[in-house]
């Protein structure tokens, strides 16, 4: 935690020191494993993404004689409904291969931001319909980004509007192409 602000952590620090959001695969070869199955858990709310893909999928650690995994994630925000889904869905996944008694944890700090969703992640939202984050999520002291278009998924035309703020997800807004007509989601930059 950051001394001047007791409830902010500093920029790039993690709640976990086993967090693989940035850095990947756990170097223990027992945890390496279990990331690898956990690579095929979905999100519910948008199945073309992986829980690795969007990035909520923190760390995954081992006990010494590799029995029983501790997977962090943390979800794209506090009230999410998603993860209650998500964390039965790593259960299943783990108790199938052999981890009866995995444990799953649900940090809250630092919050997940649209800045930890892989490049791979965001080609599939565009594949997929969905318009990705453009840009980095703001920096706390630093200037609010403002969206004054979005490129369509299906067209590619930046002549776009926001019809909602909110789409069919807390975390997309509604959009609407004018040059194709076509509306669209948009994963709003948080």
């Amino acid at each position: 935690m950051n001394d001047a602000d007791p409830i902010t952590p500093p920029p790039h620090t993690t709640a976990d020191a086993g967090d693989t959001t940035r850095t990947g695969r756990p170097e223990q070869p027992a945890a390496a494993a279990i990331r690898d199955l956990l690579d095929a858990v979905c999100d519910p709310e948008i199945p073309v993404l992986t829980i690795a893909d969007l990035g909520i999928l923190r760390s995954v650690r081992v006990d010494p004689d590799g029995r029983n995994p501790v997977v962090t994630i943390t979800p794209t925000y506090s009230g999410c409904p998603a993860m209650d889904t998500i964390t039965r869905d790593i259960r299943t996944v783990l108790a199938r291969h052999g981890y009866p008694d995995a444990t799953v944890r649900t940090v809250l700090l630092p919050a997940w931001t649209t800045d930890w969703m892989t490049d791979t992640g965001r080609a599939k939202l565009e594949a997929y319909g969905i318009a990705p984050p453009s840009g980095r999520a703001t920096v706390r002291g630093g200037t609010v980004p403002l969206t004054l278009s979005v490129r369509c998924p299906r067209c590619g035309s930046t002549d776009t509007r926001e019809m909602s703020h909110f789409g069919s997800t807390s975390c997309k807004a509604l959009w609407v192409c004018q040059a194709c007509a076509e509306p669209f989601d948009h994963f709003k930059v948080h």
